[in-house]
């Protein structure tokens, strides 16, 4: 059993809370989901559990974490720096029991992953792999150390479809308790029996948090039909309210006129003092309307608080591309690898016009070496006006600036008020307009990235695995963006709701080039 008590865990720098008494209790066979917009602390939870020093750098908690009787076993969202010099055999080597681990056993778990048979022995560095490969073979030493709790940080991140079938099988199959976060909507709808759900409202200013016990589906239908009738409800009392309270001012207008009558006719009245006592009678009515207004005021249902995770168009700023351009016309005889490995060959991807296009294909075949290839022919063109977003944004992002500074091209202050406005409709707040990037989640740069990608007017874009890093909350929106994008996008991706709503047209890498499949 895995219980949480009265949690909560304050951002140091900007004395945020970003949870606030969350108790949970976990059994054995619960695979529960941690869900939530960008920067709402799902890692911070997922940490805190795993080990508590892991947070101290950023953040103070408070609470008890009940767990003596399990064996824990984290797989963080990023590989660290000094497990990302360790050779793969040297990585392996840090769990006691792969030693222990029957040599068919290994072969057999590594041939489900989709990963060489003898990965575990290779001398290849941890943090020259793809990122699937890293994912993997993490997964598979944590597997090695027959944990109790699996806690695993995005594992579904750049893995392909294969691995994340497996994934699927895994915490399904497994016999004791499964938390994980994850941006795959697929993989959560599949798995996940609990739904934890963690928001921050009010412009960031207060936190709640649910839990329930259901699946995932049913818990956002549910949610969705729960806002719709409170919504409905909240209108409904307001309008009662509006005539309630056109009623009392009536009231009030006619003591009032009985009063300027009184105080003007005095003692030329026929029964002055029946007519004050109806005024005292008027008043004491009056005063009991009010008190039971009050009343009525605060059992009114409020209007509700949801936590939109995006208000923004992506393309607003794009020239729209014809239906009959030709974006890219590529060919590549042979694609190598960065260390000279023949990855594929006779390569050919035409796209014309506003088309969807998506690459897809097992970790390490070349799928991100492909796209950076094809980047390299389209920022050049100047019919048309190219922009790349890569799988590691630090690759064309500062991570040590703040995010108005990573966007800004000018420095005006005019540009940074128009990208802090549109900032704040990705739901930054001022404080987090100021910090690094470098300390915002994935998704958060992400969204950097977006705003990015559409203030430079770019009509093709070339994304590499764009969805990976929004909840499964914003993911809706993201691909509702993309698939109405007025230019092309060309991207590589394993989401599954991504590929089957957004792109129209699929390949797949081989050895023997892109085969398409859509």
């Amino acid at each position: 059993m895995l219980q949480i008590q009265h949690l909560t865990i304050v951002h140091t720098k900007d004395l945020r809370t970003i949870l606030e008494d969350f108790s949970c209790t976990l059994n054995a066979g619960d695979k529960a989901v941690i869900i939530g917009e960008e920067g709402n602390g799902k890692s911070t939870l997922l940490k805190w559990i795993a080990d508590p020093a892991l947070i101290e750098d950023y953040a103070e908690a408070d609470g008890i974490l009940s767990a003596a009787r399990e064996r824990l076993a984290y797989l963080p969202q990023q590989l660290s720096l000094q497990d990302a010099e360790r050779t793969v055999y040297e990585f392996f080597c840090e769990e006691p029991l792969f030693f222990d681990t029957p040599p068919g056993k290994l072969a057999k778990e590594t041939a489900r992953l989709g990963l060489s048979a003898d990965i575990c022995y290779s001398d290849q560095r941890m943090g020259s792999l793809s990122g699937g490969e890293k994912v993997k073979v993490q997964l598979l030493r944590l597997l090695i150390s027959q944990p109790t709790v699996l806690l695993l940080d995005e594992p579904s991140n750049d893995i392909d479809i294969g691995a994340l079938e497996y994934l699927e099988r895994v915490i399904l199959g497994f016999p004791g308790i499964v938390l994980f976060i994850s941006h795959d909507e697929t993989l959560i709808e599949r798995t996940a029996g609990v739904v934890i759900h963690l928001e921050q409202v009010h412009r960031k200013q207060q936190c709640r948090h649910t839990v329930a016990r259901m699946p995932y589906a049913q818990y956002a239908r549910e949610r969705l039909n729960a806002f719709e009738k409170q919504a409905q409800q909240a209108a409904s009392d307001a309008r009662d309210k509006r005539i309630r309270d056109e009623k009392y001012r009536r009231i009030l207008q006619s003591v009032a006129r009985a009063q300027v009558t009184i105080n003007h006719a005095g003692k030329d009245m026929p029964d002055p003092m029946q007519a004050a006592r109806n005024l005292k009678d008027k008043m004491h009515t009056v005063k009991s309307l009010k008190k039971r207004f009050e009343r009525e005021d605060a059992q009114m249902t409020e209007k509700p608080v949801k936590e939109n995770p995006i208000d923004f168009t992506l393309g607003e700023n794009a020239q729209p591309i014809p239906a009959g351009k030709t974006v890219l016309d590529f060919a590549l005889p042979q694609l190598k690898a960065p260390d000279s490995r023949l990855l594929a060959s006779d390569i050919r991807l035409l796209v014309r016009g506003p088309e969807k296009v998506c690459i897809i294909g097992p970790n390490g075949c070349g799928k991100t070496t492909l796209l950076r290839a094809v980047w390299e022919q389209l920022k050049v063109r100047t019919d048309i006006r190219a922009a790349y977003m890569p799988q590691n944004y630090a690759d064309l992002l500062d991570l040590e600036q703040n995010p108005v500074d990573c966007i800004c091209t000018k420095g005006g202050a005019e540009e940074r008020t128009m990208v802090r406005t549109f900032l704040g409709a990705l739901r930054f707040t001022t404080a987090e307009m100021e910090h690094p990037a470098k300390e915002l989640s994935g998704g958060q740069q992400a969204k950097i990235f977006l705003l990015r990608l559409n203030l430079s007017g770019a009509n093709a874009l070339l994304l590499d695995e764009p969805t990976r890093n929004f909840s499964p909350l914003s993911g809706p929106v993201i691909r509702g963006m993309l698939a109405g994008f007025p230019g092309a996008v060309i991207s590589v991706s394993h989401d599954r709701k991504y590929i089957e709503e957004v792109c129209g047209t699929v390949f797949e890498l081989t050895e023997q080039g892109l085969l398409k499949r859509r």
